[in-house]
């Protein structure tokens, strides 16, 4: 059975039960910000778990999931993945134990015709209802039943013993039997083996307590159900095959791999581990986790760099991964539409990852040489652990590279110390990317709810209801004191999606000419509650107060003019760049605006005027700005944009411009484009790998840059003394003659040189036989130094001439050699060793080498180490 008819028939049976089928969760989490990933079927189902949601009794799902906690696993078991799909169904108070366990009972023997005899099932050891429905409702024999303690059966695992406290429950497994021929073939074994032989295909786990202590449960008042079953496990039984990745949809990836590498070096460890690598980076950077050094982006970075790195060590030395992005989404981009319309996108990516990666393979190597001079000049026979795990973590160097490489030099590597790092980085990284144990865990603020009715109006009548000042409520506010406010509705905007806060006043009118003010100067959101933050000018405030609220008119529109002009901009940009163009984060300001987005190179000069022209042809036709309320699912299918890090209910707004533009938003915006006036880019740049970066400016702010702009040609025009019109022709005109004054000045310098270059010699040093000219500069321009050295080279022999130049910034080292002793020295193996001192690097050719470095050595220390380097080469 293919592994998308399983999906559907999954879905579909428990849609004829009752269940609202729920689509996968993005990678990102929605509901649950504790993890760094989507990492079970669950996740996005905390609200209803945790009891705040109650419109939906029961749910199912295929949840794309992504764990990294059994990463050195991968590709060596059947079974492991970093990324998976997950088939779940859920209740949330409504059924239980009978139920879960009577559909999943029929799902695997009916749906999917698996042979009740070699099906197995464990249960808690204590969960006596459990083990009493599959006896004697289902049927099985006993001996097919396996009881299990709390560290097997239970969620999370020994919470009776071990906590944490909160909701949790026993497990129910189903098992099935590959036979005997697999994992320890012992006649005794069972699902409790921890052989290969039981494949678990499905999870039940039963929500019934609360853990208030050790082995103290309570039962909870309202019981849920939450199962798992891995789609890939499933698909190995059905498709009767050894491991998950012979399956339908991970085997042309394998084959994919093999294909690339060298026959002799194909290792199915390193096969199989790609293929899951490239499935979980493909699927991860379609929902918006770019590679970084940083939390998901680090993850993801980790994941191509190891798929990378085995594909190396199968002797494929060329990025090869970003063209298996195309199979997978060939694959699997029917069901999963994301990676259909982000394959280029997400290619060039993994490509951009890959080239980055080799290199620091090959500087990784570089740094390993450098280290074992070290240690070879103190007289040492270890590689420090910190050292092993910089190349690890840095460069992405595995140890086994690194220790190779201290094997062939008769070194050792700290690697007791390297692991003892490496686990503490893992513990780490797990903390953040594991399924969270505390997911029920939630605490209700106790803040009121406030009512935003700044889209209406600018002005309200309002109540007091609390007042915050040094993290402690107070009754009474006085007149200086900082602090936050807490009314029943508000006009003013808080921070949210990239918009910034409305500002404006609260006042309190005492008396005819007596008036309270409160300046407010920022607004956030605290759960439900929308914090003024700011201070008392003037009076004094106190709870239950009557006040009424003044939003900042002026700056209001202008953030409108940026938020609507934001949104164009992002449509123009799909437009002239394609349909991978997705917001990956924005400012949005008085009259000034930052969009950041998923691009893979550098934007023209044209494609930059281009864009620029075209948001402006929007806002001069003044089309309508559209504002409605729709269900989430139903602006999906319309197709409208959304930012990935934001959570959305059920019912969205959405903010349409005719034609031209469709995002779900809750900023504020104009009323028709033409009310923006006018935009102008300010700049464009990178960000992150992938993502660039545009800020621009709309409105008065812009006229105010051309405005600028136009001082500034003016100021030229006046000190050049020409018109707009002969500008470019006089600028030119002075380049010529600067460009016919510097040659002048090069030729000059050069033939002083020349004149002094015998006398130079003739006091140079000897080193082994052969004349050594080292030569200091300061301020100097490279080029001139640079002829200086081509005239060393050209007009003597037996000489080695080195250039040292110190600049503020850092240092130049230039190294030449006599073509006559070029069969004895190389200029660019002497440069390259050395640079590393300089924190550098360098090459060139044998007679002619040069570097450049951040670090200023003494010239001394320099000149040394280099001759140093010309005895070792030349004995």
């Amino acid at each position: 059975m293919k592994t998308d008819l399983i999906r559907e028939k999954f879905l579909k049976f428990f849609e004829e039960r009752g269940h609202k089928v729920f689509s996968s969760d993005t990678l990102i989490p929605q509901s649950d910000p504790t993890v760094l990933f989507t990492s079970a079927g669950m996740n996005q189902f905390k609200d209803y778990f945790l009891g705040i949601k109650k419109d939906v009794k029961r749910a199912c799902s295929c949840q794309k999931c992504l764990r990294t906690d059994d990463l050195e696993k991968v590709g060596k078991t059947p079974f492991h993945h970093t990324f998976f799909e997950m088939l779940g169904n859920f209740s949330f108070g409504d059924y239980f134990k009978k139920e879960a366990i009577l559909w999943a009972w029929e799902f695997v023997t009916k749906v999917l015709d698996l042979p009740t005899d070699r099906l197995w099932v464990s249960v808690y050891l204590e969960d006596e209802e459990s083990y009493q429905i599959w006896r004697k409702l289902i049927g099985i024999p006993k001996e097919r039943i396996v009881k299990l303690g709390a560290d097997k059966n239970f969620w999370p695992a020994s919470a009776p013993l071990k906590g944490p406290n909160g909701p949790c429950g026993p497990c129910s497994e189903i098992f099935f039997d590959r036979g005997n021929q697999f994992g320890c073939r012992r006649p005794d074994c069972s699902p409790a083996c921890d052989c290969s032989r039981f494949v678990e295909v499905w999870n039940l786990v039963f929500t019934q307590f609360n853990r208030v202590d050790v082995n103290k449960l309570e039962p909870l008042p309202q019981k849920n159900i939450d199962t798992g079953m891995g789609l890939e496990r499933i698909a190995c039984v059905l498709q009767q095959k050894n491991t998950n990745f012979e399956i339908d949809i991970i085997k042309p990836i394998v084959d994919f791999v093999r294909e690339k590498a060298h026959p002799q070096y194909i290792n199915p460890y390193y096969t199989n581990a790609i293929a899951d690598h490239l499935r979980a980076v493909t699927f991860a950077i379609a929902d918006g986790v770019l590679p970084s050094n940083e939390e998901r982006g680090y993850v993801i970075r980790k994941l191509i760099r190891r798929a990378s790195f085995f594909g190396f060590l199968m002797k494929i030395y060329e990025p090869y991964l970003y063209k298996g992005v195309f199979l997978v989404s060939k694959l699997m981009g029917g069901v999963y539409k994301e990676i259909k319309e982000k394959q280029e996108v997400i290619s060039q990516i993994v490509k951009n990852e890959e080239e980055k990666f080799l290199k620091n393979l090959e500087k990784g190597y570089q740094i390993l040489e450098d280290l074992y001079r070290k240690i070879k000049d103190k007289s040492l026979s270890l590689i420090r652990a910190e050292d092993c795990f910089k190349l690890y973590d840095t460069y992405g160097l595995p140890i086994e590279v690194i220790k190779d490489f201290a094997d062939s030099k008769g070194v050792e590597i700290d690697i007791k110390g390297f692991e003892n790092l490496l686990q503490k980085y893992r513990e780490e990284t797990r903390k953040k990317s594991k399924f969270s144990k505390e997911i029920f865990s939630f605490e209700k603020s106790e803040l009121p709810k406030t009512e935003f009715k700044g889209y209406q109006t600018l002005h309200t009548d309002s109540v007091i209801l609390k007042i915050i000042k040094d993290n402690a409520q107070i009754d009474t506010l006085k007149e200086g004191e900082y602090a936050e406010i807490i009314l029943d509705l508000t006009p003013f905007y808080a921070e949210r999606g990239g918009q910034i806060a409305d500002k404006g006043v609260i006042k309190k009118i005492v008396e005819e000419n007596t008036v309270s003010l409160f300046q407010v100067k920022d607004v956030q959101y605290e759960g439900e509650s929308i914090l003024h933050k700011g201070i008392l000018l003037k009076g004094e405030l106190k709870v239950n107060d009557k006040v009424k609220c003044y939003v900042d008119q002026d700056k209001r529109e202008s953030i409108k003019r940026a938020h609507t002009c934001t949104h164009i901009l992002q449509a123009v940009l799909r437009k002239i760049l394609g349909a991978h163009i997705r917001q990956q984060g924005s400012l949005v300001a008085e009259d000034r605006l930052r969009f950041d987005f998923s691009h893979f190179k550098a934007l023209s000069k044209d494609e930059l005027k281009t864009i620029e022209e075209e948001v402006n042809r929007i806002i001069l036709k003044d089309y309508p700005v559209k504002i409605r309320y729709t269900t989430l699912e139903q602006a999906k299918k319309e197709g409208a944009l959304s930012f990935f890090e934001e959570k959305y209910a059920e019912i969205v707004r959405l903010v349409e411009i005719e034609n031209i533009s469709k995002e779900l938003c809750g900023g504020t915006h104009v009323e028709s484009t033409g009310k923006i006036g006018l935009f102008k880019i300010i700049s464009e740049e990178s960000i992150a790998s992938g993502v660039r970066r545009i800020e621009g400016v709309c409105g008065i702010k812009a006229l105010k840059e051309y405005q600028q702009l136009q001082d500034f040609l003016d100021t030229i025009k006046f000190l050049l003394k020409t018109s707009s019109e002969k500008l470019a022709q006089k600028i030119q005109e002075l380049l010529s003659r600067i460009k016919e004054y510097e040659k002048k000045q090069k030729d000059l310098e050069i033939q002083i040189f020349s004149y002094k270059a015998k006398d130079l010699i003739s006091k140079a040093e000897k080193v082994q036989d052969y004349k050594f000219l080292f030569l200091e500069f300061q301020n100097k321009s490279p080029q001139i130094l640079r002829s200086y050295m081509d005239f060393l080279r050209n007009n003597f022999s037996d000489l080695i001439s080195v250039i040292y130049l110190k600049n503020p910034e850092g240092v130049n080292l230039f190294i030449g050699i006599t073509k006559d002793l070029t069969s004895k020295l190389k200029a660019d193996e002497i440069v390259k060793k050395i640079s590393t001192y300089i924190e550098g690097k360098g090459g060139g050719r044998k007679d002619f080498a040069q570097a450049g470095g951040k670090k200023i050595l003494e010239s001394e220390i320099v000149k040394e180490k280099i001759k140093q380097e010309i005895k070792n080469a030349l004995s």
